[in-house]
């Protein structure tokens, strides 16, 4: 593997966090109940490409939170399946690199489970959008993860991917409490429900956004204290009040962001950038570098390859697509293949020559900044500033962080 950090265990050598736990307790917030287990309030979202692998998901779930793999391109940490897929062209390359990353898959769930002792709960965060979706589901679930999370689309078939693990709980990510509702609507044909729901903020978040566009990140629908009542509602006149956790995401960084989230009925916070910058993220330190120092003035939106919108960190990179992608957009044209010979989204602005999404290939810009390339990675963050600012501390520490009130 391509980690610079030691494989086993946690870094930290206190003992790991629950929630019977003394800190817990005075904390003064409430656990997440889901899957039949008692957890933290904490989820860790899943970022790809590899920044979320094994040892940040094992980790997070030892102390007692969801930990979660990105279940996208995971052969870059494994270098036996990237020599295996090297120099590869054609049906042959799409073909190949998808069993890479099943694999890849297979491994990093079984290392986070070993990493976790049976602790918290671990998760495989799969998009929608990506073309080997239905595979990556059925690949996680037959690998016994306790849950699935999809985000970037509506999984309105994932209870059909899953209907031989009735025990693995399923968890959209949505936007909005329109969304929610047709989830709800669409999976009760299916006689399945969610077992959770994610509710991002577009307007905070990082990665792909939950908005038609870049100008809706921003609409007051969006808003936690708009959205949680008005999915708690839904979920209410559904028959499920009290049945669903809904689980916020987006720009919170503190135990009052928790408890605040907590006092409007929501029942966690996940953290996507606080996990990133940590010492047991799967990325490179560099990588973890870029986000730590970026402020919110650092950061733009714009439209991704996948058609959405997107939130990122301007490096250098970054900024010299934007200032050519007129030019690039007027002259997008269907390509018989994909470039780099891997067809890794269902749709791709760059591939299918669709004008107004991005003209970029994202798995080469963001597999460039897992190993720090500021010259050709793509670092998605998510606004707001960080609970240690520019320091990467560990996994325990931000745990410790998020559970203990300012006041203390």
């Amino acid at each position: 593997m391509m980690h610079s950090q030691p494989e086993s265990g946690a870094l930290s050598a206190a003992a790991p966090l629950h929630p019977d736990s003394d800190l817990f307790a005075r904390s003064g917030l409430q656990p997440l109940r889901l899957a039949g287990r008692t957890l933290l309030p904490i989820v860790q979202g899943g970022m790809g490409v590899g920044v979320s692998a094994h040892r940040l998901a094992g980790n997070v779930a030892l102390q007692g939170g969801v930990g979660t793999i990105s279940s996208v391109d995971l052969r870059r940490h494994h270098p036996d399946l990237m020599e295996r897929t090297r120099g590869l062209r054609g049906e042959e390359a799409k073909r190949e690199i998808d069993a890479a990353n099943e694999e890849a898959l297979r491994r990093e769930i079984a290392a986070a489970k070993t990493l976790a002792g049976g602790r918290g709960l671990l998760a495989v965060n799969v998009m929608r959008a990506v073309s080997a979706y239905a595979e990556h589901v059925k690949t996680a679930l037959q690998a016994g993860i306790d849950a699935v999370v999809v985000g970037a689309g509506l999984p309105l078939d994932l209870p059909d991917l899953a209907r031989e693990h009735p025990k693995a709980a399923l968890i959209p990510i949505l936007s909005d409490a329109r969304g929610v509702q047709l989830i709800l609507r669409k999976w009760e044909r299916k006689q399945r429900m969610p077992d959770a729901v994610v509710l991002e903020h577009p307007g905070w978040a990082a990665g792909h956004l939950g908005a038609a566009k870049v100008a809706d990140t921003q609409d007051p629908r969006f808003d936690f204290e708009r959205v949680v009542p008005e999915t708690l509602e839904v979920l209410r006149k559904a028959g499920l009040e009290g049945q669903v956790p809904v689980i916020v995401a987006g720009g919170l960084r503190s135990h009052q962001d928790i408890r605040r989230m907590q006092a409007l009925g929501a029942a966690a916070v996940q953290f996507g950038t606080a996990f990133a910058v940590t010492e047991e993220c799967d990325a490179d330190t560099a990588f973890k570098q870029v986000l730590a120092t970026a402020r919110d003035e650092d950061l733009v939106e714009f439209t991704s390859v996948a058609g959405l919108p997107a939130r990122a960190v301007r490096t250098p990179w970054l900024q010299k697509y934007l200032s050519l992608i007129d030019r690039t957009q007027a002259v997008a044209h269907v390509k018989a293949r994909c470039a780099k010979s891997f067809d890794c989204l269902a749709q791709c602005g760059l591939r299918d020559g669709l004008i107004g999404w991005g003209q970029f290939c994202i798995d080469h810009q963001l597999a460039a900044a897992l190993k720090g390339d500021l010259k050709t990675g793509l670092f998605f963050r998510g606004r707001g500033a960080l609970p240690f600012g520019d320091q990467i501390r560990s996994v325990r520490a931000l745990f410790d962080y998020l559970l203990t009130p300012a006041t203390a």
